[in-house]
């Protein structure tokens, strides 16, 4: 049999122990939701993310990091939300919306009218700004024409490239290829993003490559016009979206969206979208 002391002594425990649930559930509740909108899994926000950075880096089931990781994560923390990560390749990252099984696809995808098509797109978030790469700085289309010079098949500045530089522009699979051309000095320039490049010497690649924002030329409409990117969405679930984009208003009004870009290397210029548009 317990004594008085230890018979006190548990009632003092439990009687702690009941307070802290209470308050923590009370806690729990603290946090009102700004929208009313279903998911796909009640109480969560799904995203597809590829591994795209700096925009998607998939940490773990529950957290993501990258430009449209921490943005996303604002979002969800705002309407009450936990994150749900479906790591995936960033080719499927889109049809997982499509099939109901994510409700948000990120990455730095484009807002384009063939997007548009098969999911809805948010509100613009940033600028996928084009980059110059070389070992001088160089920034003016201007200075490539008697170079040789790289870029990735399928960029949306290639066609115009063509025009200006002819045979002096050489297109690769992907930027891994171009970047290691350029690194080995087989090309002489590199185009490519200027937040792409901007991570991968974060990780030790493109030494001694220095990345610039290339000046404006109507040449090259993407220099004059950068490519808005967006989020991927159901077109369907119209509250969400409504949500998505009072949360990036808010992201953007409040400072944050820059400090995000700056915080993986893009330039506070990125931010500036102007009117919403889309890729033809």
């Amino acid at each position: 049999m317990r004594s008085f002391s230890q018979r006190k002594k548990v009632g003092l425990f439990l009687g702690l122990a009941s307070f802290v649930f209470a308050t923590t559930g009370v806690n729990a509740q603290d946090c009102t939701p700004k929208h009313q909108f279903k998911t796909v899994e009640q109480g969560f926000l799904t995203i597809a993310a590829p591994t795209f950075p700096p925009f998607s880096t998939p940490v773990s089931d529950s957290d993501i990091t990258g430009v449209d990781g921490e943005i996303v994560k604002a979002i969800a923390a705002g309407e009450c939300l936990k994150i749900k990560v479906a790591p995936v390749e960033y080719a499927t990252a889109i049809p997982y919306v499509v099939s109901g099984r994510a409700d948000i696809a990120i990455g730095n995808y484009y807002r384009t009218e063939e997007r548009a098509k098969v999911v809805g797109i948010s509100d613009p978030l940033y600028l996928d700004e084009m980059g110059i790469y070389s070992k001088d700085g160089v920034s003016k289309i201007a200075d490539l024409v008697d170079r040789n010079v790289g870029t990735v098949q399928g960029y949306l500045w290639v066609n115009d490239l063509k025009a200006v530089l002819g045979s002096k522009l050489r297109l690769y699979n992907n930027y891994v290829a171009l970047y290691q051309d350029l690194d080995t000095g087989r090309i002489d320039v590199g185009i490519d993003g200027v937040a792409v490049g901007t991570a991968a010497q974060k990780d030790g690649a493109l030494q001694g490559i220095q990345i610039k924002v290339a000046e404006k030329d109507d040449r090259v409409k993407s220099s004059v016009e950068a490519a808005q990117s967006g989020l991927m969405l159901s077109k369907e679930n119209t509250e969400l979206m409504t949500a998505v984009n009072a949360g990036l208003a808010g992201i953007r009004s409040s400072g944050k969206l820059v400090e995000i870009l700056k915080q993986f290397g893009l330039s506070e210029s990125a931010a500036d979208v102007g009117e919403a548009r889309m890729v033809k």
